[in-house]
């Protein structure tokens, strides 16, 4: 993908044909009114290894990134999203990458982020330039979008393992705990950065990780991933298990060191990805699992897709055996099309990308001809009136339809979009609005001649605001 801010030609968009021809060949098949399946939930690149973190009210959503057309886990760097509602999730790009960490060479692979003093850790295995094994180092933000910097320079720990999670108890002692084929921890000092004393080897044995049957070498279900959390008191680590396909499982324990007790299936084996990994949170009453499969166009092992469930503790404070859908998780509350709202907040999409933005953050580009973007749940109150959208142009431009409830749902309004001299080059274009009032799923489709139309950066409308 070209990520030039200047307006030059463009180049091939990153996705490959089997990508946009199976959505091209899927909305052919679906109604105007179908109501589409919101998991996995991001469309526009292929993503890995969720790690959530609940926020001031929003969820953010920290991924690895699987290159397309991957044979391996090639994997340059790290992803950002957020949601207030669970749907609707916004790009914030890529705050951190293997460059962030001069001493590394490959193998961007699973993290997890926390925040902490103000401050967020992001907790990332690595390959070792000086050594060739796998490390994990960590990188600290002011903000849970970053940019991320290398807080040591070096590894915090290295033993060749990967997959670190974290976790900061009731008491204020925080864990590291990572590892395959072992499982191990320590204790992290206040300042996030630093341990006390040394690695330490959860033992794995069959009473606390489950027994693996076959000739694997490996005694126990214990694979990769873990994921560490607190609730009621019970500590909770989750994990892949049985390599390969894998499935997740969980095991619980009184203390964040053990001893552990194997509690059984949370998601059986299950979608196109050999591999899984999990992350679990509390939102605004609910809870949510997380995990990957490979259910886009083109997807498989090494080219994933994260997806969310929600779902609901057993009264003993069991998980239940969660399935994957594409339904994904219900909406939680509604958006509010009277603000300014980010092009790249979306729910579904076929057809386009996104990239940085001169104007900070990033937007939507490579529009061609009857791609759209969905965006769900949009609370229009006693009506609209105009739409309002900031675009840039370095073709002829084109059309946004404003449409409700479907890619050809009813059209409330059209927006033509002027050539602008670059594809960075932003102006803002109004259109009147008819008939947008209520609750409805908006559809932003895109039309005009051939090759890329536009980009879009937000989009706002104006009116007698929600009821």
């Amino acid at each position: 993908m070209n990520f030039s801010l200047s307006p030059l030609p463009r180049l091939v968009p990153r996705r490959w044909v089997t990508w946009t021809v199976g959505l091209l060949c899927l909305v052919a098949f679906l109604p105007a009114t179908a109501a589409r399946a919101d998991n996995p939930i991001v469309q526009t690149i292929y993503t890995a290894d969720p790690a959530p973190l609940v926020h001031n009210g929003r969820v953010y959503l920290y991924t690895g990134h699987d290159e397309d057309g991957s044979t391996y886990f090639t994997m340059k760097d790290w992803r950002v999203w957020s949601s207030a509602d669970m749907v609707n999730w916004t790009d914030h790009g890529s705050p951190m990458s293997l460059a962030t960490f001069s001493w590394a060479s490959a193998d961007a692979w699973a993290g997890q982020a926390v925040y902490r003093n103000g401050k967020f850790y992001w907790y990332v295995p690595v390959k070792n330039r000086a050594t060739g094994r796998m490390a994990i180092g960590v990188a600290v933000g002011d903000s849970p979008t970053g940019p991320f910097r290398d807080a040591l320079g070096r590894p915090l720990v290295e033993n060749g393992e990967i997959d670190p999670t974290v976790f900061i108890d009731d008491n204020g002692q925080a864990y590291l705990y990572w590892g395959n084929p072992n499982l191990s921890y320590v204790q992290l000092n206040t300042d996030m950065i630093s341990y006390s004393g040394s690695p330490t080897q959860i033992p794995l044995t069959t009473a606390g990780f489950g027994t693996r049957t076959g000739s694997t070498g490996r005694p126990t279900l214990y694979e990769e991933g873990p994921w560490v959390y607190k609730r009621n008191g019970l500590y909770y680590m989750v994990f892949a298990a049985k390599c390969c396909s894998e499935f997740i499982a969980y095991s619980t324990a009184p203390g964040p060191t053990g001893p552990w007790t194997y509690q059984g299936t949370i998601m059986p084996t299950q979608g196109s990805s050999f591999t899984n990994h999990p992350g679990i949170i509390d939102f605004n009453g609910g809870s949510y699992f997380f995990y990957h499969n490979g259910a886009l166009p083109g997807g498989g092992g090494f080219t994933r897709s994260v997806a969310v469930e929600k779902f609901s503790y057993n009264a003993n404070g069991t998980i239940p055996t969660i399935n994957m859908t594409t339904a994904g998780a219900p909406q939680v509350g509604t958006l509010n099309p009277y603000v300014r709202q980010e092009a790249e907040t979306m729910a579904w999409e076929s057809g386009v990308e996104t990239e940085p933005s001169s104007e900070g953050g990033m937007n939507v580009g490579w529009i061609e001809n009857g791609d759209y973007i969905k965006v769900k749940g949009v609370a229009f109150g006693t009506g609209a009136s105009s739409f309002t959208a900031r675009v840039a142009s370095a073709s002829s431009g084109g059309r946004i339809e404003v449409r409700l409830d479907g890619v050809n749902g009813t059209l409330v309004g059209t927006c033509t979009v002027p050539g602008t001299g670059g594809w960075q080059n932003w102006t803002t274009v109004s259109c009147p609005v008819s008939n947008a009032g209520a609750m409805h799923d908006l559809y932003l489709r895109f039309t005009g001649g051939s090759g890329y139309l536009f980009n879009v950066n937000w989009w706002q409308f104006t009116g007698s605001g929600v009821s």
